[in-house]
């Protein structure tokens, strides 16, 4: 496949905003390819290389990019500078500088095959002198490159692709170009990525045998699997109810999520709830996990809590966050900051998937595939089947240092369900029964200027849920409180990765910014309530036609949520119940207003 073809459809792509045009397009664009192309085009639209789980990255600065083009343009590197800063885009400036630059003699065109393995090798080198050869390997593709090609080669390789391609509609694109397009085709294919965690290898199966080969994808060691995921409910009666009466109840405990790879021979590999690959910031939990887990190979989930060493309490969530990212004094890191993961879920032991069984028979597996040792141990649970006995439970757990507990289906069909959210499993915190005191995960999405005493910087910032039905980010608050001096400092380091020049085509929002970032910050706020407002769009029409929901005094707690993806972050449905379920919600008029004045 020739790379101008799939710069042209990027180019579509960037121009809609309607994700059924999207589907069309990708559907159209992937339909007539056969691997090894297909599944190099999946990862090249997303702005990868491999699966994201891979970790692999070109390591590639803005500076040395901007030289790149400046050597395949003929122009001075300070002339690339001025310009993009003019235009925001790296991007655009190259199409503009190689449109502007002296005919080319006759070269051989470049094509998807070259552009996916010579940006490989750029992101395999390492060590001295590999910057410069970074930089000539670059510039070696844009020599020959058309200005559109260039355009999206370098926004390839600042990681700024910018054509709003997100996993699910290229899952919606698979089931239209290479099965029949039904729901049940449709929710196949999911299934196969959510536990392979790899479009690449879903389409391959898919082009190769049809619907029917996905079946043959399962668990690999070392390949992680999408986690399952938790609703709410307002109050323990109606966690049970939901659950027919009775459930297993486990501590809640405020940590980071891990998922633990444990081969028979070789080394552990840990992932986070986002499966990025964090064993090397865990080295304890490494080499402890062989020892605890019997029955290997296994795949075991579990919270990783920082764990006071003298008096063996569960500490605040703040200390393990401290461990996240940490490339330095790892050895003093683990006596400062000492963690314990308490497993809760089993999907491989002994080499033998357990994710379809029912919770009750993989919790029982679970037990009898670990011993439990300081530094990993079993989750807290209880059967419970009677409210007095979930509220003993949970006044236990929140005097143990847990935020609450996690209520789990023992019925029939209470299968693990890689990557999908639903009522199998519940959470609940003890101030979900005092009006909207539970905590939202957010994406930023926005920054405003600040005044007074925060000019020069950021003082406010846009922040949105999560639509997985429509794909895209819904603002509902404009928060600043909660942010000091220092946090409010660090900011515009965290948001760097993800400026863009306008409004990303996965956001949706009444309100202008002064600066737009692609999703990518998730942060934990608070409010007093959720009220109806017609410039925010988290689930708009759901309670009244034109109007969303928003949060009203919303305020950053401080917790930014690094083990938690955008599509992690709470999503519109969530915020919507959150809204049905306030205690102080005052009966709609005849009208269909709540009553209460719509936020600014």
């Amino acid at each position: 496949m020739r790379y101008a073809d799939l710069a042209a459809a990027y180019e579509r792509l960037e121009a809609t905003s309607k994700r059924l045009e999207m589907r069309a397009l990708l559907a159209e664009l992937i339909r007539p390819l056969r691997p090894p192309d297909l599944p190099r085009v999946l990862y090249l639209s997303q702005g990868l290389l491999r699966p994201e789980y891979e970790g692999v990255e070109l390591g590639v600065a803005d500076s040395l990019a901007r030289r790149a083009v400046a050597q395949a343009a003929g122009v001075e590197p300070a002339e690339v500078a001025r310009r993009t800063k003019l235009s925001g885009d790296l991007g655009s400036t190259t199409q503009e500088l190689l449109a502007a630059r002296r005919p080319l003699e006759a070269t051989t065109p470049l094509t998807v095959e070259r552009v996916y393995t010579e940006l490989s090798r750029v992101a395999a080198l390492k060590g001295e002198g590999s910057q410069e050869q970074k930089v000539q390997a670059i510039t070696d593709l844009l020599v020959p490159a058309s200005p559109q090609e260039g355009k999206y080669l370098v926004r390839f390789v600042l990681g700024t692709l910018r054509v709003g391609v997100r996993e699910m509609t290229i899952l919606d694109a698979l089931a239209t170009a290479f099965a029949d397009g039904t729901k049940e085709a449709r929710v196949r294919i999911e299934a196969a990525f959510n536990l392979s965690s790899d479009l690449g290898l879903v389409a391959s199966a898919l082009v190769d045998g049809g619907v029917a080969a996905l079946g043959a994808i399962s668990l690999e060691v070392g390949r992680p699997v999408r986690p399952m995921l938790a609703e709410r409910e307002p109050s323990l009666a109606e966690v049970l109810e939901r659950m027919g009466g009775s459930a297993a109840l486990e501590y809640k405990y405020d940590g980071l999520r891990v998922q633990a790879h444990v081969p028979k021979d070789g080394p552990v590999r840990l992932f986070s709830r986002r499966l990025e690959e964090i064993s090397a910031q865990f080295p304890e939990l490494v080499a402890e996990l062989p020892k605890a887990v019997r029955a290997k190979p296994a795949i075991v989930e579990g919270e990783c809590v920082p764990i006071d060493p003298d008096t063996d309490e569960i500490q605040p969530f703040q200390a393990v966050s401290r461990r996240r990212g940490r490339k330095h004094d790892l050895e003093r890191a683990q006596t400062e900051i000492p963690v314990c993961l308490f497993l809760f879920d089993v999907l491989l032991a002994g080499g033998t998937p357990t994710y379809g069984d029912d919770f009750p028979a993989r919790r029982a597996r679970l037990t009898e595939a670990v011993r439990a040792t300081d530094r990993v141990r079993l989750a807290n649970q209880r059967v419970v089947a009677s409210v007095e006995e979930a509220t003993t439970f949970l006044e236990e757990a929140v005097a143990g240092g847990a935020e609450g507990v996690m209520a789990k289906s023992l019925g029939a069909g209470s299968s693990y369900r890689a990557g999908a959210r639903g009522y199998w499993w519940i959470k609940y915190k003890r101030d979900y029964t005092v009006g909207l005191t539970d905590s939202i995960d957010g994406v930023v999405v926005g920054g405003f200027h600040g005044r007074g005493r925060r000019a020069g910087r950021f003082g406010a910032f846009l922040v949105a849920v999560y639509d997985p039905g429509k794909d895209r980010f819904e603002s509902f608050c404009k928060v600043g409180s909660g942010f000091d001096d220092a946090a409010l400092a660090e900011m515009p380091h965290r948001l760097a990765p993800f400026e863009a020049p306008e409004r990303p085509v996965s956001v949706v929002s009444g309100i202008e910014p002064d600066r737009w970032f692609r999703p990518g910050l998730v942060l934990e706020v608070r409010g007093a309530e959720l009220t109806l407002s017609p410039i925010h769009r988290a689930a708009e029409g759901s309670v009244r036609a034109g109007a969303g929901l928003a949060l009203r005094f919303p305020r950053f707690t401080g917790r930014y949520r690094d083990d938690k993806d955008p599509t992690d972050a709470t999503t519109s449905d969530e915020l919507l119940e959150m809204y049905r379920g306030q205690v102080r919600q005052a009966a709609p008029d005849a009208d269909g207003d709540d009553g209460r004045p719509d936020p600014t």
